[in-house]
C-alpha cells in the first residue's frame, strides 16, 4: 500500500478510466457491427492486455510479475469473477434487454457494495448513500431506461449478475491493491480471465478473418489498449487511493461519457433528459469528492490485516 493516499489523484484516475472505458465501448461498436461477437471481443481484450503487460514487465520489471502463492486463489477469483464474468454477464444482458436497462442494473453495483460492506462491519459514510442514489438516477436518465421495452427473465438475471461481478471486481481489486501494484494485480487477473475464455471459447474457433484488415486491426488495438488495459490500470490504481464505494460512484461517469462519445463518433444526438442525467451523475461524483473520506476508517478490515 502506498505510504500516502491522494484522494484527488484517485478521482482523477477513475475519471480517466471511465473516459477510456467509454471511448473503448464506442470503438468496439465498429467491430460488433462487423460481426465480431461480444464474447470473442471480451476474449481478445483479456488476452491482448495480458500479452502487453507481460511483454513490458518481463524484460523491464520482472519483480512485478511475482506474487505470493497464498494470493493466487484470490487473484484467480478476481480474474474470473471480476473480469471475465463481468463482461460475459453484461454482454448477455445487452443481447436480451435494451442496453439502457442493462446499464442501469449494472450500475446499481455501488449500492450493492455499500450494503455488502455495511453488513461486513465496514464503516460507510452516510453521504455515500445519497450520492449512490443520485448516480443511479442520473444513469437511468442518461441511458433512457424509462422506456425498457420487453423484459427478458434471463436478460434481467444476467444484468444483476453483471452488478454482482462488477462489485467483486471493485472489492477484489481494492484488496489486491493492499499488497501489489496495479499492473501486478491485473497481469494475474488477466491471466486467469484469459484461461477462462480459452476453456469456454477455444482459440481455434476465433474469427481472425474479421479483424485482419488495417481498419479493424487498429480498432482491435484501440479496444485492447484504450478500452481495456489502460482504464483497468487507472481504476485499480485509483483503488489504492480511495475506498471501493467512492471509486464505484465515480465510475458511473462511464455511461455519461459514452453518450458524449456516441454524439461525436456516431452522430447520436443527446436529448435534454440525457443531459439532465449527466448533470445528476456529475453532481454525485462531486458530492463524494467534496465529502473528504476518512480513508483509514473506511478501509475494510481485510485491507488493514493485509498490511
Amino acid at each position: 500500500m502506498p505510504a500516502e493516499r491522494s484522494p484527488a489523484r484517485g478521482y482523477l484516475l477513475v475519471a480517466l478510466g471511465a473516459a477510456m472505458f467509454a471511448l473503448g465501448g464506442n470503438l468496439a461498436r465498429y467491430l460488433l457491427d462487423d460481426e465480431v461477437s461480444a464474447l470473442r471481443l471480451s476474449q481478445l481484450r483479456s488476452a491482448g492486455s495480458l500479452v502487453l503487460l507481460v511483454a513490458v514487465l518481463a524484460p523491464w520489471r520482472p519483480q512485478l510479475l511475482r506474487v505470493r502463492r497464498a494470493d493466487v486463489p484470490s487473484l484467480a477469483f478476481l480474474g474470473i469473477c471480476g473480469l471475465a464474468l463481468v463482461h460475459a454477464t453484461y454482454y448477455t444482458a445487452i443481447d436480451r434487454l435494451e442496453i439502457g436497462v442493462a446499464l442501469v442494473i449494472q450500475y446499481m453495483a455501488p449500492l450493492v457494495l455499500l450494503v455488502w460492506l455495511r453488513f461486513h462491519g465496514r464503516r460507510v459514510a452516510a453521504s455515500l448513500w445519497g450520492a449512490v442514489a443520485l448516480s443511479i438516477a442520473g444513469c437511468f436518465l442518461v441511458v433512457r431506461a424509462y422506456n425498457p421495452g420487453a423484459l427478458d427473465g434471463l436478460g434481467v438475471l444476467a444484468a444483476f449478475g453483471a452488478t454482482l461481478t462488477f462489485a467483486v471486481y471493485m472489492v477484489g481489486s481494492e484488496r489486491a491493491g493492499a499488497r501489489y501494484e496495479a499492473v501486478t494485480t491485473l497481469t494475474w487477473a488477466f491471466l486467469f480471465a484469459s484461461l477462462f475464455w480459452a476453456v469456454v471459447q477455444p482459440w481455434w474457433g476465433f474469427p481472425f478473418g474479421l479483424i485482419d484488415g488495417p481498419r479493424n486491426l487498429a480498432l482491435a488495438a484501440g479496444v485492447v489498449v484504450v478500452g481495456t488495459l489502460l482504464p483497468f490500470i487507472c481504476v485499480v490504481a485509483a483503488l489504492r487511493h480511495l475506498p471501493a464505494p467512492r471509486v464505484a460512484v465515480a465510475a458511473t461517469l462511464e455511461p455519461v461519457l459514452a453518450a458524449l462519445f456516441a454524439w461525436f463518433l456516431h452522430d447520436e444526438r443527446l436529448a435534454l433528459v440525457q443531459i439532465l442525467g449527466g448533470v445528476l451523475v456529475l453532481g454525485a461524483v462531486l458530492w463524494v469528492q467534496a465529502r473528504r473520506p476518512d480513508l483509514e476508517a473506511e478501509l475494510a478490515p481485510p485491507l488493514r490485516e493485509a498490511r
